[in-house]
């Protein structure tokens, strides 16, 4: 008996060395490797609701919220006046759009510790946020479905004042000299004139939303073909992929794939010089949607508010109609897959299911559209549930079926950090590209982009380092009530 009870203490004290050292990893921002140690933590002492939310913390912090959920969610199992558990579990529920869930979460701590004024502020700043987002949400979609904001818009009759000293367009053509004056512009935080930014988002919406949600690219033979991952809002690392690797155009054409905006604080700059490149050159530059693509996440994450900030309440308006037109996949040379999130919860599916997808509307909750943007890989076999909490993850099995009954040979997508800026996964058969380096100015990781060259198209990926920016942080347009509980 004193043995197993002093293996018993042994293991306990292990674990709460191995925590010391999650929370080191945790604090310089190596959050995969804290998840790494509080499981370890978690296998010697099941039973310490700490271990588990400060898991669902690091989930959190690599936008693992379903994770974070069934986390948090055993902390306050095994400790039921554990407020921090009801925190974590209510700032996932929150970084989901899930309201009516995290209020119950937050309401909870409120009711455990009555008399703390911290948990009482945080719970009426959380309630009057909520409050306002579901409003808004709730007649902005209705709205969107029932007209187009495009009606109401004519960019030829907004003035220039005289003193407008920035980029112009003369005429109707967006001209490779505007654009390198507006990204100068941009590099020197002013905005370019209302008048210019409609008359871009106008012209392509018109060039959008013809295409179809599948788009077929062939790359010459001796040419090459660029594909970028997720920018988020980080422009001067975006032009310093231009500088590297050079401007889009016919004999250097690019595809972004998807999540240009939010979380980065010039998104707003991002997106208008991607969409300006479009406009002058459609076969220079190619443009997927992503999961941040969407109405409910940049009210969130920040792109709603920058918006708002450096224009006005139309443009946020038009920006999520345009979003809605953008294609969802691309097929270089009848071989590469390129998609934002990944693959789907049955097999089965062919190309022209996914260009039979109706796109131009809110991303939904479920369905190909849903998996598209949202699906992760994961290193075992077969299909599993989302550690976002939304889509699914599937194994390096599902990713050969999809490609032999659809005789493509490789799925590029994006949609996660990666310490390289990069992953190759699944026998060489997936390759995940992330074009953000250093992450929200925490993460340390590098960017990348891949290079394919005809007829081959063997990947060529080049990773790079992130690049100084102004002092703007990011998350500066996001909700307040999303940083409460971080």
């Amino acid at each position: 008996m004193s043995n197993m009870h002093g293996a018993m203490t042994s293991d306990i004290e292990r674990a709460e060395e191995i925590k010391a050292i999650a929370n080191a990893a945790f604090q310089a921002h190596k959050f995969s490797r804290a998840i790494e140690l509080y499981s370890q933590a978690i296998e010697l002492n099941s039973q310490n609701a700490v271990y588990w939310a400060n898991r669902a913390f690091a989930h959190t912090k690599l936008e693992e919220y379903g994770s974070a959920i069934q986390d948090a969610t055993t902390a306050v199992e095994i400790d039921a006046k554990y407020t921090k558990g009801y925190y974590r579990r209510g700032a996932a529920y929150l970084a989901m759009g899930k309201f009516k869930e995290a209020l119950k979460d937050f309401q909870q701590v409120k009711k455990i510790c009555p008399n703390d004024p911290d948990a009482t502020k945080k719970l009426k700043e959380c309630e009057k946020a909520v409050q306002k987002l579901r409003f808004i949400e709730a007649i902005s979609v209705n709205d969107l479905e029932n007209h187009s904001v495009v009606d109401s818009i004519d960019f030829r009759s907004i003035e220039v004042e005289p003193q407008y000293a920035g980029a112009r367009i003369e005429g109707e053509n967006v001209t490779l000299e505007f654009i390198k004056k507006m990204m100068d512009d941009f590099k020197n935080q002013k905005n370019i004139h209302k008048r210019y930014a409609f008359q871009i988002l106008l012209q392509v919406r018109d060039l959008l939303e013809v295409m179809p949600s599948l788009i077929d690219i062939s790359v010459p033979n001796g040419k090459q073909f660029t594909v970028c991952g997720d920018i988020h809002g980080q422009y001067y690392d975006l032009l310093n992929i231009f500088e590297i690797n050079g401007l889009p155009s016919e004999d250097n054409p690019y595809l972004f794939n998807g999540d240009f905006v939010d979380r980065g604080s010039f998104s707003v700059e991002v997106i208008l010089v991607l969409f300006a490149f479009k406009c002058m050159c459609p076969t220079g530059l190619y443009l997927s949607r992503g999961n941040h693509e969407s109405r409910s996440m940049n009210k969130i994450y920040g792109f709603e508010g920058e918006v708002k900030s450096k224009y006005n309440e139309s443009m946020v308006e038009l920006f999520a109609e345009v979003f809605c037109c953008l294609p969802l996949a691309h097929v270089l040379n009848d071989k590469i897959f390129v998609v934002h999130g990944g693959l789907f919860s049955v097999d089965g599916v062919k190309l022209d299911d996914i260009r039979a997808i109706n796109r131009f509307r809110e991303p939904p909750e479920e369905g190909l559209m849903c998996e598209i943007l949202w699906s992760d890989p994961q290193p075992r076999k077969g299909r599993g549930p989302s550690k976002r909490g939304v889509g699914l993850s599937f194994g390096e099995d599902v990713t050969k079926r999809f490609l032999q009954e659809n005789n493509l040979e490789l799925v590029v997508r994006s949609h996660e950090v990666k310490e390289e800026g990069y992953e190759i996964e699944h026998d060489g058969k997936l390759i995940t590209v992330f074009s953000a380096p250093n992450y929200c100015d925490q993460m340390g990781n590098k960017g990348a982009f891949i290079r394919f060259k005809a007829p081959e198209l063997k990947p060529e990926i080049i990773s790079f380092s992130a690049v100084p920016h102004p002092d703007v942080r990011p998350m500066a347009y996001a909700n307040n009530f999303l940083r409460l509980f971080s």
